[in-house]
């Protein structure tokens, strides 16, 4: 009877009624004149695994598939959910703690130099160039890459659709680089901008017959006159250079960097790692349950600094001491994405490449 089991799995009676609803838990049989419903002890184990699933927040579609798979793929897919719900927790806590300094500020609302119409003394220009290349293994191109006056932009496709989905996701951004941005409501255009990226890329894998699993990485840079948004989801990178030294700005949403944010797992062990490709966000087709949306922010500049996206095509396979040296020595952003698209062929080349490089300089 389903008190007895509800005992003895320690699942309330709704509870079991709800997974029996949802297809969770099915009950090993069901009176066909009074309703009841009849479990067998040996579905217990299931029923806790449900429970203790939900009560991590897992949501219930994914649970459905987790209990159809055998220990250790249930095993790795639990703990690649984990990995994820950590990831979007640190993207989140960078937000609130970003905010907070944002809005203690005094001043806020202004830009860092004082002008907020982008003229005038102190106001800073930017100066880029961009460059994607195949490689010289892969035959199609699904690495893309744009600099403008107002956008920076790279994007990794990946799946049967990943070319048109690097490109719409790219080409949703243009257009409010194109328009006038709020500086007092930047964080708000930013998100409505990688949400537009996300609706482009589900219609173009959609448009193109691919598999819905099909998606792109997208990291971009929107520039207001003095300060960046960030948009950032997936495995290509931004980094800065400030003062001889090269900080990356963004976060890999991959499960090697989950593993290496609580320490199972070192730089030198994930360059090797089986799944370092793997990745926990990206745009694609199909979003889940729980979608992964971009991470956006604000970043401000100095005249100086040099800014570099790039693709894992360049980050995966070339050492960043090199990089830093090639994004140091390279004389000017037209130089520099050269440099770092061969520094990528001379490792080898086996994947697609893009990378954009700009300057913020003082007028």
């Amino acid at each position: 009877m389903i008190g007895d089991f509800a005992r003895l799995s320690r699942l309330s009676t709704k509870a079991l009624r709800r997974y029996d609803e949802l297809g969770l838990l099915r009950p090993a049989l069901v009176d066909p004149v009074n309703g009841y419903r009849y479990y067998d002890r040996a579905q217990a184990g299931t029923a806790r695994l449900v429970a203790w699933l939900r009560r991590i927040g897992m949501p219930l579609a994914r649970i459905a598939e987790v209990v159809t798979l055998d220990e250790g793929a249930a095993a790795a897919d639990i703990r690649a959910y984990w990995a994820q719900v950590e990831a979007e927790t640190a993207a989140r806590r960078e937000l609130a703690a970003f905010l907070v300094d944002h809005l203690s500020a005094k001043g806020y609302v202004g830009m860092p130099n004082g002008d907020e119409s982008g003229s005038g003394p102190g106001t800073l220009g930017i100066r880029y160039a961009a460059l994607a290349h195949p490689g010289a293994v892969r035959e199609s191109q699904q690495d893309a890459a744009y600099a403008g006056a107002r956008l920076l932009a790279v994007a990794d496709g990946f799946g049967e659709g990943g070319a048109g989905a690097s490109a719409a996701a790219i080409d949703a951004l243009k257009p409010v680089a194109r328009g006038a941005v709020d500086s007092a409501d930047l964080l708000g255009t930013l998100q409505d901008a990688a949400d537009r990226a996300s609706q482009a890329v589900r219609e173009a894998v959609a448009g193109s017959g691919a598999p819905a699993e099909s998606g792109t990485t997208l990291t971009a840079l929107l520039w207001t006159g003095s300060r960046l948004g960030l948009v950032h989801i997936g495995d290509s990178r931004a980094y800065v250079l400030r003062g001889g030294e090269l900080f990356r700005i963004t976060h890999d949403d991959t499960l090697v960097q989950s593993m290496i944010d609580d320490g199972s797992l070192t730089e030198d062990e994930a360059a090797s790692h089986p799944q370092r490709a793997l990745l926990l966000k990206a745009l694609v087709g199909a979003p889940g349950e729980d979608g992964a949306r971009p991470d956006v922010r604000l970043h401000d500049t100095l005249p100086g600094d040099r800014y570099l996206l790039c693709s894992d095509g360049l980050s995966a396979v070339v050492d960043e001491a090199d990089v830093t040296l090639t994004v140091i020595a390279a004389d000017g952003p037209d130089a520099a994405v050269r440099d770092l698209v061969a520094l990528a062929g001379d490792a080898g080349g086996l994947d697609n490449v893009a990378c954009v490089v700009a300057d913020i300089v003082a007028l």
